[in-house]
């Protein structure tokens, strides 16, 4: 069974936090390639930022998240993903209208259960590696929505609770899973 686990959605809708609640749980956790990426260009003042050149920083998020998942191919445990390469696929499609989803999307693939925050504007907030408004966001979030069942992932919206609920429900879904044969 595949233990790479995308947790993915909206930006502002808690995945940091909530990974960051699953690392101190004991799990592997993989950080989001954008951010990364956004404080690399920042400390270098490189172009590669989604609010200067989308198409860049798209293409530098794909090769991250590869290196990313080929870094956690022999992990054993649960490894959770903040974020992955279907994401940064989908982000180079949206910047550039090629098609590189469907190739890179099933080239490396994650535990079949994607999870998804959603939108959530009482929490939702901007800083200097997320730029984009709330409206980008949620726009970004619906062609999420619609790429990951595109390629054959079951997704499981995350309930608007508090995080310790949501790693709960998260770790009773993946067990029912397993329990299932899935």
């Amino acid at each position: 069974m595949e233990r790479r686990v995308v947790i993915s959605g909206c930006s502002g809708g808690g995945k940091s936090t909530l990974l960051e609640a699953l690392r101190e749980r004991g799990f592997s956790v993989v950080d989001e390639p954008g951010r990364r990426i956004v404080r690399e260009q920042l400390a270098s003042n490189g172009s590669a930022l989604p609010w200067v050149d989308l198409a860049a920083f798209a293409r530098a998020a794909i090769s991250t998240a590869i290196s990313d998942w080929k870094a956690n191919a022999e992990s054993e445990g649960w490894v959770f993903f903040d974020r992955g390469l279907v994401d940064a696929a989908s982000a180079l499609e949206h910047a550039t209208g090629g098609r590189v989803l469907a190739e890179r999307g099933r080239s490396y693939s994650y535990h079949r259960r994607v999870f998804l925050t959603p939108p959530w504007p009482e929490i939702y907030g901007r800083d200097e590696e997320r730029q984009h408004g709330f409206e980008a966001a949620t726009e970004e979030y619906a062609r999420l929505l619609a790429a990951y069942p595109d390629l054959g992932y079951e997704v499981t919206v995350l309930p608007k609770t508090s995080v310790a609920e949501r790693a709960d429900f998260i770790l009773r879904t993946l067990e029912a899973d397993e329990s299932s044969g899935d």
